[in-house]
């Protein structure tokens, strides 16, 4: 009996994890709302955190940025930074 109370006990605590770190999610509308076009990324990571991917390319004085961030519900929010500042940034809800 007392294996099955702690494999059960274990799969009630994964469960609940998993249900709080998606309603702790910082990928999200009202959070995207706060990016605004000028920002640094080190601006926008202390909104939504680290990116989930980025990837940086450049050609001399020129540098371009696209960081993506998901959610665990696959919600997305994916932002271009020119020189090191947001220029462009979209969000897409998974419904």
């Amino acid at each position: 009996m007392i294996p099955r109370k702690s494999t059960m006990l274990k799969l009630v605590l994964a469960i609940f994890l998993s249900a709080f770190l998606l309603a702790c999610s910082k990928v999200n509308q009202d959070n995207y709302a706060k990016i605004k076009n000028g920002m640094t990324m080190e601006e926008v990571k202390v909104i939504l955190g680290e990116p989930t991917t980025s990837s940086t390319t450049g050609i001399d004085a020129l540098s371009s940025t696209s960081a993506t961030w998901k959610s665990y519900d696959g919600t997305t929010i994916k932002i271009n930074f020119v020189n090191s500042q947001v220029l462009l940034k979209s969000f897409v809800e998974n419904k």
